[in-house]
């Protein structure tokens, strides 16, 4: 199940979580935005304990939107230790979205110094 944030949970539900993190930034007015929305809740299941899935509304969550520079709808984009590691504009399909999560699933680890 995707999980819905704001400005005042993002930091804890995104940044500091241990999973990666795909993140949609969205608008009610946004028909592609719905149009993805059953492929999102399916790619949350799939992924459940190894990625998670997010939803922000972009209109009513307007301080980390323009914190990533979002200016369109919707906004995919997947965040590794705090990280974004890719950024993708429009609606794409179910295989691209996966292809993001399985290559921040794969990405070496970063190393603090």
């Amino acid at each position: 199940m995707t999980i819905d944030v704001t400005d005042a949970t993002f930091a804890d539900e995104v940044l500091a979580g241990d999973l990666p993190v795909l993140v949609d930034f969205w608008a009610q007015w946004c028909p592609p935005c719905h149009r993805i929305a059953p492929v999102l809740e399916e790619l949350a299941a799939e992924y459940e304990g190894r990625a998670r899935v997010v939803k922000i509304n972009a209109d009513d969550n307007p301080l980390t939107a323009r914190a990533y520079n979002v200016l369109a709808m919707p906004t995919l984009a997947v965040f590794r230790g705090g990280e974004v590691v890719s950024l993708l504009v429009g609606a794409r399909p179910k295989s691209v979205l996966r292809e993001q999560l399985d290559a921040a699933l794969v990405a070496a680890p970063r190393v603090s110094r």
